[in-house]
């Protein structure tokens, strides 16, 4: 058997794919899968990997990160190898990161900017564009948008909020999304700066900056409003438009408002995080409200179980984390939600946690879907990511449903000394990680190096299947 194509049978799991569940053996050659076949005909192999008793999923895609993250006021203290080891650990085989374009920068040269810094990869990656400064004639900017698809960045991003720095005005987003071509998809931060910044500002004339106060500098209002009026320019320029991070009932009510009003089920899509399902803004009152500031804030009880409704009834296309490794040294730095930077890190436990919340409300498919093969389809990585195929990548999770524990940050693997999730019982533990075929997680033991993560390129993105 050749050296370069190891064979590795996956054995005695149940397979969980975007369709079922069902008993296979899994046969991976090199970096790929080559068969999906009834127990126990899968031949020889070089490695048999028991996975009696476990779930095999198709490696989950994280379709929002950010790893060494650099604002221009503040920068995580993670690398690419640190964050992208701890999410092999949580069982996400390809992070989708974003590249910020620097106003006047060429697409192609932020691009290539943020590739070098993900030198250190552990498991595949790709990235969302974001857009700062377009060209203003039309056809010039969708001569470009169409150039950097060709680089194999399907998705952008824009802001309707954080001004003078990312904020793009209504005319700009319109503009933009009459220029891109088909198969690109715009993903949209909706906030409404205006009732973001008067907040804001009433809140500091108050003198209440502290961190207690956070949540009322970005109502959820905010959020609402801008969702609706993104939905409403995509639907005049027909464009493909995905709204980041909703933290709100009244956002995903809009986008699916939208959707089967106009029946445009592949147009519109939104995700959620499980800082918004599993957390809520009583914590700002509570021992330590720094480690939950980040934007948008956390929502009332209210919104909370919204959510968990709408994950459960197929109205929440994609489960990420928005996930920044900023450490408790820099939250602490200032008592003041204005001067601490926002995020929170989580892509270590979306697995576990998400598994936890919804295996007993969410078929285990649909799950799947939303974890991996719906990020897959929508960016543009699809069947190579999210599918568990003859021809895919063997990028494969073995989790073990029976194990209980609790989340302790310091059994975690990014840096930032704190989890917002710390005390939390989860059901089930990742076993075994591979990552395009190779095994990179096995327990608690980290196999994999720094470098061997590729550059994934995305082609025209695909809707999801609806549940």
């Amino acid at each position: 058997m050749s050296e370069t194509a190891p064979r590795i049978v996956i054995t005695g799991g149940q397979v969980v794919s975007g369709e079922n569940v069902f008993e296979a053996d899994i046969l991976v050659e090199g970096e790929k899968i080559a068969g999906v076949f009834t127990p126990g005909t899968a031949g020889t192999a070089d490695r048999t990997v028991d996975a009696q008793g476990c779930y095999v999923f198709p490696g989950i895609v994280d379709a929002h990160t950010h790893i060494m993250l650099d604002t221009g006021i503040y920068r995580t203290v993670d690398n690419w190898e640190i964050g992208t080891r701890a999410a092999a650990f949580g069982g996400v085989t390809t992070v989708i990161d974003f590249a910020n374009q620097i106003k006047g920068q060429p697409f192609a040269a932020a691009l290539k900017a943020r590739q070098q810094e993900a030198v250190d990869a552990v498991i595949d990656y790709a990235f969302h564009m974001v857009v700062l400064e377009p060209e203003y004639e039309t056809d010039a900017l969708r001569a470009s948008l169409t150039r950097l698809m060709g680089l194999g960045v399907t998705s952008i991003k824009l802001f309707t909020t954080y001004r003078p720095n990312y904020y793009v005005d209504d005319s700009t987003i319109l503009r933009i999304f009459r220029a891109m071509p088909p198969g690109m998809i715009a993903m949209v931060h909706c906030e409404n700066d205006s009732i973001v910044t008067d907040a804001t500002e009433r809140l500091v004339a108050q003198g209440k900056t502290d961190w207690a106060y956070h949540a009322q500098s970005r109502p959820a209002d905010a959020e609402a409003e801008a969702v609706s009026r993104v939905m409403y320019l995509a639907s005049l320029a027909q464009a493909r438009v995905y709204v980041v991070h909703c933290s709100t009932a009244m956002a995903v009510s809009e986008v699916n408002r939208v959707r089967s009003r106009d029946g445009h089920w592949d147009q519109v899509f939104c995700e959620t995080c499980p800082q918004y399902i599993l957390l809520h803004d009583m914590v700002y009152s509570e021992e330590h409200p720094e480690h939950f500031i980040l934007q948008p804030p956390l929502r009332s009880y209210h919104h909370t179980e919204s959510l968990k409704h709408y994950v459960a009834n197929g109205h929440i296309d994609v489960l990420s984390t928005d996930s920044c490794d900023y450490s408790l040294e820099q939250k602490l730095a200032h008592r003041d939600f204005t001067k601490t930077p926002g995020g929170l890190p989580g892509v270590e436990t979306l697995l576990p946690l998400m598994y936890t919340t919804f295996h007993e409300k969410v078929p285990l498919p649909r799950l799947i879907q939303m974890l991996s093969e719906n990020p897959a389809r929508l960016f543009g990585l699809y069947p190579r990511k999210g599918a568990i195929l003859p021809g895919s990548d063997a990028d494969l999770v073995i989790y073990d449903p029976q194990p209980r524990s609790v989340i302790h940050h310091e059994n975690l693997h990014y840096l930032a000394g704190y989890s917002p999730y710390e005390g939390m019982q989860v059901h089930g533990k990742v076993r075994t990680v591979l990552s395009r075929g190779e095994v990179v997680v096995d327990g608690d033991s980290f196999l994999g190096k720094a470098g061997r993560g590729q550059f994934v390129r995305g082609s025209a993105s695909l809707a999801p299947r609806r549940p």
